[in-house]
């Protein structure tokens, strides 16, 4: 079974400019986002998709596997899909180019989840928020189960609501997400409904057109790159890290 890791990068965002190729401890941040993914046991290769020509040219510079894909896509899925078209796997895994501290073992888990059954056609994962202002912060996205363990809703809302019972749980989709082909071929020429285009959440098209998307809890600590506050955090954390940043 071949399966490959690909990670969407564009050079364009309205909060980070340029994410892609922040330096991160004298190397761009796409390079450490690679090297962690290929750690990952059960991918047979590693690749970026971008619609942009310097980060491209990093790629070729860092001997980076690089696919140039169309300028139109309106999220990494849509861009996943294209790469889907164009090569010959079974199962395609999007990592996310804005987690330089990836945890391997998280793509490796997805890959279970999405295994675990044979009509899955797509897995991802969640971790539990801790900061109440990360439930209630609307950049934020928030996941919503069944008790099998399939996605219901996604949301930036933070849900439930607690109107008669305490005892739950707010948890968070991580951007790993695992797809069979058949579904990523599929899903450029779904039609993006309401609770996509109110949310900006891709997976939220799969669900609006009933395709089932299992989930399963993980513990990651890992931190994503929304801000150059994020930023500065990862390095910080690179370099106290020797270990890691070996």
């Amino acid at each position: 079974m071949k399966i490959i890791g690909v990670i969407p990068a564009r050079y364009q965002s309205s909060r980070f400019p340029g994410k892609p190729l922040a330096d991160i401890c004298g190397k761009p941040m796409i390079w450490w986002v690679y090297q962690r993914a290929r750690l990952a046991k059960q991918l047979s290769e590693v690749l970026v998709a971008t619609d942009d020509e310097r980060i491209s040219e990093i790629c070729d510079k860092h001997k980076i596997p690089c696919m140039m894909t169309s300028k139109h896509h309106r999220n990494g899925s849509e861009r996943l899909s294209e790469v889907a078209s164009k090569t010959d796997a079974d199962v395609y895994v999007t990592i996310q180019g804005d987690e330089p501290l990836l945890e391997p073992e998280t793509i490796d888990k997805v890959l279970d989840i999405l295994f675990s059954e044979r009509d899955i056609p797509c897995a991802t994962l969640k971790t539990a928020y801790h900061n109440p202002v990360d439930v209630i912060n609307g950049t934020t996205p928030k996941v919503v189960t069944d008790l099998n363990n399939d996605i219901l809703l996604f949301t930036r809302s933070p849900v439930p609501y607690p109107k008669a019972y305490l005892n739950y749980t707010i948890y968070k989709p991580i951007g790993v997400y695992a797809f069979k082909r058949d579904i990523l071929i599929k899903y450029s020429d779904l039609e993006m409904g309401p609770l996509e285009r109110a949310e900006e959440i891709e997976l939220l098209r799969l669900v609006e057109h009933g395709y089932k998307i299992r989930i399963a809890e993980v513990h990651s600590e890992t931190i994503a790159v929304d801000t150059y506050k994020d930023l500065e955090r990862v390095r910080k954390y690179i370099k106290e890290n020797l270990n890691y940043e070996r």
